[in-house]
C-alpha cells in the first residue's frame, strides 16, 4: 500500500487529516493481513497524530473479510453488547455490526462514540460494503482543533465545561424505535430484562432515572467530562453535545432538554449554535467508495453520517 492524497484532505502541522493508503494492486485478504503486522506501530503512531486512516481499493467485499481485517490489527475488542449505546445495531460477526440504523433522512450529527456513557471505545472501524447513490458521507472532526477554536470564541463555555462537566438526558423506549438514532430499548441498553434490573444497574451507574406512563426510561446521567486530556497532553472537546443538542431535541430528549452542565445550570442555545458552526466548518467528509475501511481515533476524532438516497451498508466494529 502507498500513501495518496485526495480531495479536500486537511493537514494539521504537516499532518494529514486523514492519512490515506490505498492498495496499489489487488491483493487477498491474508495479504492485506501481513502487510497490517509489519506495518502496525507505525499506523498507530499516525493514528495517534492524525486521528484518522483511511484505507481505500481494499479487496474487502463482505463482514466476514472485514472481520479478519480488523483482527490483523490484534487490538482488544469492544463489543455492542456491553455498551451503553441508544442507536439500534445488528451483530454481523462477533466484531462487527450494522452502523446507526437510523432513517436514512435523518443527519447524524458529530459525536464521540458512546461518549455520552462512563463506557466508550477507543477506536472505530468502519467498512463500506456498498455505498449510497447520493450523500452518505461521513463527517469526520479533530476535536482538538475545535477546542482551539472555542476557546478563542466562547472562552466562558469552554471554562464551564472543564470546571462543570456535562449531564445528558434521554427517554429509553420499552421497545427498539428503528425511526430514532436514538431508538434502542432500554431493555438493549441495559442487558436487562426487567424494572427491577434495570433500575439496580442505573443506581450503580449513578444515574437517576423516572418511568413514563407508556413504560419508557427517562434517565440522567452522573457527571461526565465534556473535555478530556490525551495522554500527550492534548486538549480535546469529548462529549456527544453536538449530537444531544441538534439531533436528540424531539424523539429522546426528556422535557425538550438534552444537555446540561454537570450542576444543572443550562447550556445556552446560542453557545451550541456556534460550536456546531465551528465544528462544521473543521469537518472532513469521508465520501465512501466500496471496500473502504475507515479506522477513527475516538477520543480524537468525532464523526457523524450525513442523509443519503439509495441504498447504503457501512458496517462497524470497537476497539476497547
Amino acid at each position: 500500500m502507498r500513501k495518496i492524497n485526495i480531495d479536500r484532505q486537511q493537514n494539521y502541522q504537516d499532518v494529514p487529516f486523514p492519512i490515506v493508503y490505498a492498495l496499489e494492486s489487488k491483493a487477498e485478504i491474508f495479504a492485506l493481513e501481513d502487510w497490517i503486522g509489519r506495518h502496525k506501530p507505525e499506523m498507530e503512531a499516525e493514528l495517534h497524530s492524525s486521528g484518522a486512516i483511511l484505507f481505500r481499493g481494499l479487496s474487502i467485499v463482505n463482514d466476514q473479510d472485514f472481520d479478519r481485517f480488523i483482527r490483523a490489527f490484534c487490538w482488544p475488542s469492544f463489543t455492542y453488547n456491553e455498551s451503553l449505546s441508544n442507536a439500534v445495531r445488528r451483530n454481523l460477526t462477533e466484531l462487527v455490526f450494522t452502523a446507526n440504523e437510523a432513517p436514512s433522512s435523518l443527519s447524524i450529527f458529530l459525536h464521540h462514540e458512546m461518549a455520552q456513557t462512563p463506557i466508550y471505545p477507543s477506536k472505530l472501524f468502519f467498512f463500506c460494503e456498498r455505498a449510497s447513490d447520493v450523500g452518505g458521507a461521513t463527517p469526520v472532526c479533530r476535536s482538538d482543533i475545535l477546542l482551539l477554536h472555542l476557546q478563542r470564541e466562547l472562552p466562558k463555555f469552554i471554562e464551564s465545561c472543564e470546571e462543570k462537566g456535562v449531564r445528558y438526558s434521554q427517554i429509553m423506549p420499552s421497545d427498539n424505535n428503528l425511526l430514532s438514532g436514538q431508538g434502542r430499548s432500554w431493555r438493549n441498553t441495559l442487558s436487562v430484562n426487567n424494572t427491577e434490573d434495570a433500575e439496580s444497574k442505573l443506581k450503580k451507574l449513578n444515574y437517576t432515572w423516572h418511568w413514563e406512563s407508556d413504560g419508557a426510561l427517562s434517565i440522567t446521567t452522573p457527571v461526565l467530562p465534556a473535555i478530556k486530556v490525551l495522554t500527550d497532553g492534548r486538549k480535546v472537546f469529548f462529549n456527544q453535545l453536538i449530537a444531544a443538542y441538534r439531533g436528540w431535541k424531539h424523539s429522546t430528549a426528556v422535557a425538550g432538554k438534552s444537555i446540561c452542565f454537570g450542576d444543572h445550570s443550562i447550556i445556552s442555545d446560542d453557545d451550541m449554535t456556534i460550536v456546531s458552526r465551528i465544528a462544521d466548518d473543521l469537518t472532513f467528509n469521508i465520501s465512501w467508495q466500496a471496500g473502504d475501511v475507515a479506522l477513527l481515533d475516538n477520543l480524537l476524532v468525532m464523526h457523524g453520517r450525513h442523509p443519503f438516497d439509495g441504498k447504503r451498508s457501512v458496517l462497524a466494529s470497537l476497539v476497547a
